[in-house]
């Protein structure tokens, strides 16, 4: 099932469940107390875990008539799909999820954006590999998940080494079975990113070849749909305040920050210290600079014929927040 085709089925299900939510009445007790306004948070294990734990978001809102509502999703994928039929406010996200939500008309804007973080992303080979430069993956098997941000950075590593896209022999493999494929040596090289990244060079030994430092940026994404920013532009400001401040935070305590974040993943914390010891840390508004990166991958993804039309992500673009 390719990209497109598992987001209209995720949609499917979550528009039966969106329609049963409706359904059922609340309770007058309820009208009477419900807030001014909701901020539905969707997040994946990871900084908004840690948001959501500390409770902070929920007392810079609590002056404005805000409640918090908290779901976690396994994947980004699912958080755009819930963002399309209404049943979330803002969420985190990788570079491409975007792209394919945006491809099946999602109403989705950037909200916020991390600053680059190239080093979180890279090419492992096993440690006895022959595999020694870019140049030596001509026509080894490399293994990634499709239509990621990790395609888009092989594309472009490429690129920039001469070769083609053509040039290697893609498998394209979600990360559990990626890791099994290397594990047992039915793959060359891996492109992958944290943590997964660094659980695989903690316990599989695997050699770091090359990371994306140079190549692409890498950043992760806030999101939210048009109709929310139009009227909620106060209550995005301060999420994003806030996520940034647990940004500031980790960057000056990252043995702290690798001890939670180990807590929050199911991660030896040996695993998270590496994580962050080569992470990049600030969160801000989204810039019409950074959203000429996503076109960019947005351009590469359709001349790859992962998405079907060519997109103009300037109906993505950020308000003053």
């Amino acid at each position: 099932m390719n990209e497109l085709a598992r987001f209209s089925l995720q949609r499917r299900h979550l528009l039966a469940a969106g329609a049963a939510a409706v359904a059922a009445p609340l309770a007058p007790q309820a009208w009477a107390q419900a807030p001014t306004r909701v901020l539905r948070v969707g997040h994946q294990k990871g900084w908004l875990s840690i948001l959501k734990g500390r409770g902070t978001l929920e007392k810079r809102l609590a002056p404005l008539g805000v409640k918090v509502t908290w779901t976690e999703f396994n994947a980004g994928p699912v958080q755009l799909e819930a963002l399309n039929v209404g049943s979330i406010d803002f969420g985190d996200v990788g570079e491409a999820p975007p792209i394919f939500a945006q491809a099946a008309g999602a109403p989705l804007v950037y909200a916020g954006a991390t600053v680059p973080r190239p080093a979180l992303e890279a090419v492992i080979v096993p440690s006895g590999s022959p595999i020694r430069s870019v140049a030596d993956l001509k026509g080894k098997r490399v293994a990634y998940n499709k239509g990621s941000n990790v395609q888009y950075f092989l594309v472009k590593l490429l690129e920039k080494n001469g070769l083609k896209y053509g040039d290697v022999q893609s498998i394209f493999l979600a990360p559990a079975d990626a890791r099994a494929a290397f594990e047992r040596g039915a793959i060359d090289a891996w492109i992958i990113w944290d943590p997964f990244l660094a659980a695989a060079q903690k316990q599989l030994d695997a050699r770091l070849l090359v990371d994306a430092t140079g190549v692409v940026n890498n950043r992760a994404y806030y999101f939210t749909s048009r109709d929310f920013v139009t009227k909620n532009a106060d209550v995005l400001r301060i999420a994003i305040e806030e996520v940034n401040a647990i940004d500031t935070w980790v960057s000056k305590n990252k043995d702290a920050g690798a001890a939670e974040l180990s807590a929050v993943l199911g991660l030896d914390k040996s695993i998270t210290d590496l994580y962050l010891s080569r992470a990049r840390f600030g969160t801000a508004p989204v810039t019409r600079e950074i959203l000429a990166e996503q076109q960019a991958i947005a351009d590469t993804f359709f001349d790859l014929k992962l998405i079907p039309k060519k997109l103009n992500l300037l109906h993505a673009a950020p308000v003053d927040l």
